[in-house]
């Protein structure tokens, strides 16, 4: 049987997705089965006995710590030293609970019980990866203005010569941190990130400093600025000649999204972008130069 690479953590991670399946191989009876430790970004296999199930000489868990976890719908956990705890948090400086939210594929984050990703027939890393095709090519020097979990950090990190990416509040690294599918974020020598306000930052590029800009915001309720015309105007003069900048905007086949949608773009020609262009399964717009 061929396993995948190490976990990058120290720890195991494990949403219901792991917890059912693991419950279900103790019901049937098995003595070994194969699932993930890291929210299945690899597969290890694991031994079950009357207790709970473990690797090597350790436990990692018993069966009532792990039915919780499995009854969990919206929490990922942390599991450590036989004991489990959700992996969640709290900003002093925004006032707002963060926690990693449990999806099939990579989790995404939830701020104060709002999703910040797309999971709706989509996983959030493959979002963050359509936002970056709908910007290609993707070279140079790229901004990304949100961090959040970091996925289009990484995802433009394949092909960029370098990426910046900036978050404003540090719940969000808090949860990238613990999460599996967040490391590259911290250990990948073409990104750069920065602590601060992207609207404020990026004052402090010079003319022309980036390639491209992936601009993924959260809602305007949360940061009304970064739908403004002075951002999209310093957006505008931070890309070179001939750069663009993808804009996520939501569904646009929603009420909501086709709203946000209509004023953007008007601000957006305001600000000197002379040619959008409506990229709909990114969810966005592409706005160059």
């Amino acid at each position: 049987m061929t396993m995948s690479n190490p976990l990058p953590l120290p720890f195991a991670v494990l949403s219901r997705f792991q917890a059912a399946g693991l419950l279900q191989a103790k019901a049937s009876g098995l003595q070994r089965a194969v699932t993930s430790l890291d929210l299945g970004l690899s597969q290890q296999e694991v031994w079950l006995d009357a207790v709970g199930f473990g690797t090597g000489k350790q436990r990692l868990l018993d069966w009532p710590q792990l039915q919780t976890i499995a009854g969990s719908e919206n929490g990922c956990f942390q599991v450590l030293n036989g004991s489990s705890k959700e992996i969640r948090g709290y900003s002093e400086s925004s006032r707002r609970t963060y926690r990693l939210f449990p999806t099939p594929e990579a989790p995404g984050l939830l701020i104060s019980g709002f999703t910040m990703h797309r999971f709706k027939d989509i996983s959030p890393q493959q979002a963050s990866r359509e936002m970056v095709k709908a910007a290609a090519p993707v070279r140079g020097r790229v901004l990304d203005t949100a961090t959040g979990l970091g996925y289009t950090a990484i995802a433009a990190a394949k092909s960029a010569a370098e990426v910046i990416t900036i978050e404003l509040d540090p719940g969000s690294l808090e949860m990238a941190r613990a999460n599996p599918w967040s490391q590259e974020l911290f250990h990948h020598p073409a990104i750069h990130r920065l602590s601060g306000d992207s609207s404020a930052e990026i004052t402090k590029f010079p003319d022309g400093h980036f390639s491209v800009i992936i601009h993924d915001p959260p809602s305007m309720s949360l940061a009304g600025d970064l739908y403004g015309e002075a951002f999209y105007k310093q957006a505008w003069r931070v890309l070179a000649g001939n750069g663009c900048m993808f804009h996520y905007l939501g569904d646009p086949k929603s009420a909501s999204g086709g709203r946000v949608s209509k004023g953007a773009v008007k601000r957006l020609r305001s600000a000197g972008f002379c040619r959008i262009v409506p990229k709909p399964f990114a969810h966005g717009v592409l706005a160059c130069k």
